[in-house]
């Protein structure tokens, strides 16, 4: 045996049916064995290896065991003369394990090696070639100095950036993503350190590889695509916190003394550094749009309090102090909360969600005008006013904000993507019925033809003008059929085209569409599987708000519904496990809610069957219930099954 091949899933089923499909063709001419190790995952990925992928070697855990030890236990059945370490989300090209393997024979001082990596948008990964963290080094890459210098040798060690990334170099650090070890070398310094649950295993071991005196080396003729992003989300708090306690493990087992001592010290500054960068990140992007708004909105009513009062009542001061320090800054909290609530700050925003939020924040408004004490209620047609203002200078916010990052004012037009497809008129139907099943609207430009096509007429063209194409035609995304273009084609031109267009691959036979957009995003995956109401953004925001309301409701009206309702001594008991969001009013029918891949939500005091008759229903009708419920969630469904529950309880 040559190369034993192992893959560590854990939730990525797609993108691990992908990366087994390029497996198995690239193994044609390898003596090769394939692992997969699951660590417990819940989408299924188990039940598809076992279908689609037979010969695959099959470790399920029943936990999920970390990286390490997850690789550690196939690394102990393996045979291969070479072990390959194999991130899911990864497509490999044609002849890659041929290049790598020769590569490996003719060079017996390389203990291991690594390859040229490009992301989902064909952009260089420049992980693919490291050094060692030394204190400097991990200063540099912690506090941004690797990226203000990339092709700088003293500043950028740790992702070696001032060697050629088109030629093969022998290097420090393997990328986990794509790891070919000797078997023999392994024997020898041992298998991967379990203490690394997640990251820094692959410098721990590149680290022992080096010392025990053999190379480590960056293969060029080969490349592959790490889609990335897929286990765990890089702009996480989590992701920081575990990346850099792995760097403080590695630096306490190899380091000794002061360099020990000023690692750990670097890397817990930079956890708080990075940390803090995440936090105030992720607070602008989330917060600069309704800060923006109120001050908008504040500098309308500044004037508009100034206009009305010497337009109508011939006074400047008329209105006192209180109308900017209480009123205005109330009246733009809950204008500000109807358009959250509508989702108006949303990622696919638009502007009916936009004065939908306004129109229902200032009914609101109107409403409880009349409750507050009479020196804050200054003057109902400032409210009137102050709306109109808000939905006109919140409207023009989006729309320039909108011209300044894209160029144009189709602010809440969703683009209808102009595709392209590269492949077989036979596959090119195929991914647009999936296309429609996924009820995804693309502006379908044609077919552009796979290499030795007898009949070219029926197509855009042939693949050698498809950058042509792309241009002609204004094209933003196209999508390569692997059973028609080899993998070696498909990155070529992903890497020739560049990240100003969306690349996605559909596998032979697969009903799933995948790629990525971004190396630090999670990628995207168009699947006709089914889509549930119950997981959109608005839709869990929506659920969460009935109940506090509902509860709120039942507080209020209790003496009248503790006499109507049939369990009054549970009434207050399910009131608060409500409000304090231990239970929703509404969930799956039973204890097992969780079941067939169901979106997760929390346990209910009420269930469908609630809304109707029947006390007792089979296994299957609970199980089709449950699926129509997630699938065609609507808050009035709710309030429906609500109702009856409190009567029927």
């Amino acid at each position: 045996m040559k190369l034993s091949i192992i893959i560590v899933n854990y939730n990525v089923k797609y993108f691990l049916e992908q990366a087994l499909l390029s497996v198995r063709i690239a193994c044609a001419n390898v003596a090769s064995e394939v692992f997969v190790v699951d660590n417990n995952s819940v989408d299924d990925s188990v039940k598809m290896v076992r279908e689609s992928f037979p010969e695959v070697k099959l470790i399920a855990n029943k936990d999920n065991v970390g990286f390490s030890t997850a690789n550690n236990q196939a690394i102990r059945q393996s045979k291969g003369e070479y072990v390959l370490l194999l991130n899911p989300d990864t497509v490999v090209e044609e002849d890659t394990f041929e290049k790598v393997v020769a590569f490996m024979d003719a060079h017996p001082e390389g203990g291991g090696l690594g390859i040229k990596m490009i992301d989902g948008s064909g952009n260089f990964l420049p992980e693919s070639k490291r050094g060692f963290p030394s204190p400097f080094v991990a200063f540099a890459k912690a506090f941004g100095l690797s990226k203000l210098f990339p092709k700088s040798k003293t500043f950028n060690h740790y992702h070696l950036g001032y060697l050629d990334k088109e030629e093969n170099h022998e290097v420090e650090v393997l990328a986990g993503a794509f790891m070919l070890l000797r078997k023999s070398v392994l024997d020898e310094i041992g298998l991967l350190d379990e203490t690394f649950f997640m990251y820094g295993e692959d410098i721990d071991l590149s680290y022992r590889i080096v010392k025990a005196g053999y190379k480590n080396y960056y293969f060029a003729d080969s490349t592959i695509i790490h889609y990335k992003g897929e286990s765990t989300k890089k702009g996480s708090l989590n992701y920081v916190k575990v990346f850099y306690n792995a760097m403080i493990i590695f630096a306490r087992k190899h380091f000794q003394g002061e360099k020990a001592w000023m690692f750990v010290l670097i890397m817990k500054m930079a956890i708080y550094f990075r940390a803090s960068i995440t936090v105030v990140g992720n607070l602008i992007r989330q917060l600069y749009l309704p800060l923006l708004d109120a001050i908008v909105i504040f500098v309308g009513m500044y004037f508009l309090k100034d206009f009305w009062a010497n337009y109508y009542f011939n006074d400047p001061n008329y209105y006192g102090a209180s109308f900017l320090s209480f009123n205005t800054p109330l009246y733009i909290a809950i204008w500000l909360s109807g358009i959250y609530l509508s989702g108006g700050y949303d990622v696919n925003a638009n502007i009916r969600k936009l004065i939908r939020g306004l129109l229902f924040g200032t009914i609101f408004l109107a409403a409880v005008y009349g409750f507050l004490d009479l020196q804050y209620r200054p003057s109902r047609i400032l409210i009137i006013l102050g709306a109109i203002w808000a939905v006109l200078s919140t409207t023009s916010l989006r729309f320039v904000w909108h011209f300044l990052r894209h160029g144009n004012f189709k602010f809440g037009i969703e683009k209808t993507h102009n595709l392209v497809i590269v492949g077989s008129v036979e596959e090119g139907q195929r991914v647009r019925t999936l296309l429609m099943q996924a009820e995804l609207q693309k502006n379908f430009i044609g077919t552009v033809a796979p290499p030795k096509v007898d009949e070219p007429e029926q197509y855009l063209s042939n693949i050698d003008q498809l950058d042509e194409v792309v241009h002609i035609y204004q094209v933003d995304e196209l999508i390569f059929c692997s059973k028609d273009i080899s993998s070696q084609d498909i990155m070529r031109w992903m890497s020739k085209l560049g990240p100003d267009y969306t690349y996605k691959i559909v596998p032979k036979e697969s009903l799933n569409i995948i790629g990525s957009s971004s190396k630090n995003t999670a990628g995207e995956l168009y699947t006709i599987d089914i889509r549930f109401q119950i997981t959109e953004r608005i839709n869990k925001r929506n659920k969460r708000l009935q109940d506090i309301l509902v509860s709120i409701g039942c507080l209020l009206f209790s003496p009248i519904l503790i006499f109507i309702v049939k369990n009054k001594s549970a009434y207050f008991k399910r009131i608060f496990e409500v409000l304090l969001a231990q239970k929703s009013w509404v969930g799956y029918i039973s204890e097992t809610e969780q079941q067939d891949n169901l979106p997760k939500i929390q346990d209910g005091v009420f269930s469908p069957l609630d809304a109707i008759r029947l006390k007792k229903v089979d296994e299957h009708t609970i199980k089709r219930m449950n699926f129509l419920y997630a699938k065609d969630y609507k808050t009035s469904n709710d309030f429906d099954i609500i109702w009856k529950g409190l009567m029927k309880r």
